[in-house]
């Protein structure tokens, strides 16, 4: 049954008029019914399935299916979850990643500190940049953080990639940075202080206007959390 639901679940796909992100995960919704009363083993089996066509839609329905679930997520393993993140390459899909299924399968420990720690020191800047969107679900209520946050373990990925001047890190260090703030903003503070020579000048602004007014950017009406940032 899961194989055939993915290959149906591509069907709808190829079918659809457009394919942004609503009526992608319109289709998703679809899924995750039908796989709720499923045993998590089904689940993966589908979401693995999908992962076979590298396509961000696939990733997409995939990742959400399995977070939306009330057991597969606590079947992940360093395993699957390393073979899910096998050829990210691409804001959206890592973003989607680190935020569904990375960042919640390290913070209630399937996946190990020391994985997370060689992404940071990885060449490749996608895995460094999944290193850093991985603390988000450590410090975001609405993610399944805890009220208190995480400020050990974000704050050592954010040391770790503190030089680096790759766009999409730096973005991503701004986007931890911030996460943390609204759970622990004086540590966040001090953090700021104590490296500010060394931060990169965007890092600086964003987090020092997300302390001072609760936006990164003051001025612009604050909207929903967004996938990525």
């Amino acid at each position: 049954m899961p194989t055939w639901l993915a290959v149906q679940a591509r069907r709808d796909l190829a079918r659809l008029a457009r394919h942004d992100t609503p009526t992608v995960r319109s289709v998703r919704q679809r899924y995750s019914k039908l796989l709720r009363s499923e045993p998590a083993a089904a689940v993966l089996e589908f979401a693995l399935a999908l992962l076979a066509t590298k396509r961000w839609q696939e990733r997409m329905i995939a990742w959400e299916v399995i977070a939306s679930h009330p057991a597969a997520p606590a079947a992940l393993d360093e395993r699957l979850v390393a073979r899910m993140s096998k050829g990210l390459a691409d804001w959206g899909t890592v973003d989607l990643f680190g935020v569904t299924i990375l960042g919640p399968a390290w913070r209630d420990g399937r996946v190990s500190d020391a994985t997370l720690q060689r992404f940071a020191r990885s060449p490749d800047r996608w895995r460094r940049r999944l290193a850093l969107v991985a603390t988000v679900p450590l410090n975001s209520l609405a993610r399944g953080g805890k009220p208190g946050g995480d400020a050990r373990r974000t704050l050592r990925m954010c040391r770790q990639l503190l030089a680096d001047r790759d766009d999409m890190v730096v973005k991503a260090l701004s986007w931890a940075l911030r996460e943390l703030a609204k759970r622990d903003p004086a540590v966040v503070e001090e953090f700021v202080a104590k490296n500010n020579a060394r931060l990169a000048p965007r890092v600086r602004r964003e987090v020092s206007n997300k302390l001072r007014t609760g936006l990164k950017t003051p001025g612009r009406q604050p909207r929903g959390e967004p996938a990525t940032e």
